[in-house]
């Protein structure tokens, strides 16, 4: 069930959201935003949307052959590699097309907070549609099957069960330092568990 950013409100589907959106928050729309309000049709004889809207299938298009080559290719054993970190699995649907899930992660590394309402984590800057941050510190996705794997290596954070790799150190448990990794208390497999709506993510590394 979408919720708007702007808000609040809850919404049944991604198209109804979309056309709250284009009637109450006009003025207030970023540009992903304004791209997904752009494709949907008129149906109050305004505007044919039919243009707008190839031409936006096309840029997604685009996009995803550019993120096919270019972020998930490479060299690794399974061939799934974004931003250095090979991970086990990719998102398995496209992003926009219903899904809009919601939820937190609260990240410390030895006592420091990772602020995820950073510039360098919002989707202006990862230019990642399947997850990201916009604004404040709730992470965003838009696409079936994003694992926490993914999700995080998309902000250039490697996350195992056992290892966090953040700005280019890896800490591994029991070796130097004390690592845990859990989605609402419970500890998980970064690698195989997809993240749903509410989910509140804890990643922690202290010192060994």
């Amino acid at each position: 069930m979408p919720d708007c950013d702007h808000c609040g409100a809850s919404f049944d589907d991604e198209s109804a959201y979309l056309s709250h959106l284009a009637a109450e928050h006009a003025d207030e729309l970023g540009p992903i935003e304004q791209r997904r309000v752009d494709a949907v049709s008129s149906d109050d004889g305004g505007i044919d949307a039919a243009p707008i809207a190839l031409g936006v299938v096309i840029i997604a298009a685009a996009a995803i052959v550019g993120y096919v080559v270019f972020v998930a290719g490479g060299s690794g054993g399974n061939g799934n590699v974004v931003n250095g970190f090979e991970v086990a699995e990719t998102p398995t649907g496209q992003p926009y097309q219903g899904t809009h899930l919601h939820g937190t992660v609260r990240m410390s590394v030895r006592g420091d907070s990772v602020d995820f309402s950073q510039e360098q984590y919002q989707i202006s800057s990862t230019g990642n549609d399947y997850f990201h941050f916009e604004g404040d510190g709730r992470w965003h996705v838009h696409a079936p099957g994003v694992t926490m794997e993914y999700a995080m290596a998309t902000l250039d954070i490697g996350v195992t069960n056992d290892s966090v790799t953040f700005e280019g150190t890896t800490y591994t448990d029991g070796e130097n330092a004390t690592v845990t990794v859990q989605v609402n208390g419970n500890d998980v497999d970064p690698e195989t568990y997809v993240l749903q709506d509410g989910d509140e993510v804890t990643i922690v590394v202290e010192s060994a």
